[in-house]
């Protein structure tokens, strides 16, 4: 902990690179929110017992005053706020390696000692979607009447899942209201970072926390990664046949 402060009902917002963040939808929102709240720093969560930095290396970086230094995988928490009656925490990391359950616990530590009674976890996959229709978001909350207040499709998902899945487990049965928002991304655009993911979640997390954003340098940086993205496809025969061929599949459902 950087500093303890008196925070107002906090809502705690999660986004975590690697296997929950497609597009980097999930920690470019959660970035453009810290930034837009003027969000200080508040915690981190040391990366020695969760990280293998074989598979994750540490990077090494050299400063303006060409000082070489170490940056290793980070968790960091910060705080701010956007008006209203709520303040706002920001936890943006990379997905741990290890020991997920001690990480589970460090999280609902810290919201359980803020007194964050609710939490808003943010997730990207990649998935049969055209890509030039709007950026699909589901989800699933605790407790359900969230989703349908938001009007987001609940998702009915089995399978393998990331930290995110498992923090929205820990935190529910740790009594807090869980909120996950997904943004489904076409699987054969690999650019990133893709900014119509990141402006689809921060609609629907504008509404759930209640909070207003100007979001309209995401909507031209979207615009623009659209564009970008259909020259891409129309000059590549064999990716524009897939696109028709996923309209058909649309078209006949």
């Amino acid at each position: 902990m950087h500093v303890r402060p008196t925070l107002r009902e906090p809502t705690l917002i999660l986004a975590f690179e690697g296997w929950n963040d497609a597009g980097e939808s999930a920690t470019s929102a959660a970035r453009y929110l810290a930034d837009a709240a003027a969000a200080a720093p508040l915690a981190e969560i040391d990366s020695e017992e969760f990280y293998d930095f074989t598979v994750r290396r540490p990077q090494v970086e050299i400063d303006p005053g060409s000082v070489r230094r170490i940056a290793w995988p980070e968790n960091r928490f910060v705080y701010g706020s956007l008006g209203g009656d709520r303040d706002l925490v920001v936890g943006i990391g990379v997905e741990p390696h290890l020991r997920w359950k001690r990480f589970a616990r460090h999280v609902v530590g810290l919201a359980e000692g803020l007194g964050a009674r609710r939490a808003v976890l943010l997730g990207g996959y990649l998935a049969d979607v055209l890509y030039s229709r709007p950026v699909a978001v589901s989800g699933f909350a605790q407790p359900a009447s969230w989703l349908e207040q938001l009007g987001v499709a609940g998702s009915a998902y089995e399978g393998p899942t990331g930290i995110i899945g498992v923090l929205a487990d820990a935190l529910g049965q740790a009594g807090c209201e869980v909120l996950s928002l997904w943004a489904a991304l076409p699987h054969y655009i690999s650019a990133q970072p893709n900014p119509r993911g990141t402006l689809a979640l921060l609609q629907r997390l504008q509404q759930a926390v209640n909070v207003k954003l100007d979001t309209s340098p995401l909507e031209k940086d979207a615009a623009e990664f659209e564009q970008r993205i259909s020259a891409l496809v129309a000059a590549d025969p064999e990716l524009s046949e897939y696109v028709r061929q996923l309209k058909r599949r649309e078209f006949a459902q």
